[in-house]
């Protein structure tokens, strides 16, 4: 399983504690506030005014995953907290954090979880009524 390093873990793992490069800090500030359209490694690029090369070079040897699989796991925890609070249809919840089919968002939520969406679902409905 992928390990995506959370902010205070950031911290934590950065060589000599030095801050993170402004431009990866914004990047991904953007990508947490945009998660839910259409992304891409280019129009990040462009918002942060670094080449998508240079971006997912230094974007990967920060914070330790590329940016593909940041952007799936911020989509992913959005994913989990719907299916736990909402009674959106699991199609419904694919397109609101961002997926552009629901395929995809079923290949990838499983990929991560271990399990489908609906199974997710189904067994944190079972953990509430116990």
């Amino acid at each position: 399983m992928i390990k995506m390093l959370l902010a205070h873990e950031f911290k934590e793992t950065t060589p000599n504690h030095r801050a993170e490069p402004v431009e990866i800090w914004k990047a991904r500030k953007f990508i947490e506030e945009h998660s839910g359209e259409e992304l891409s490694l280019t129009k990040v690029a462009k918002m942060v005014n670094m080449s998508s090369n240079h971006l997912s070079e230094k974007f990967k040897q920060v914070t330790g995953v590329n940016f593909v699989d940041y952007l799936a796991h911020i989509r992913f925890d959005k994913a989990r907290e719907l299916l736990q609070n909402t009674n959106l249809r699991v199609s419904e919840i694919a397109f609101a954090i961002g997926f552009q089919s629901l395929s995809q968002f079923n290949r990838v939520f499983k990929k991560l979880a271990g399990k489908s969406p609906t199974e997710y679902r189904d067994k944190i409905s079972r953990r509430k009524k116990h």
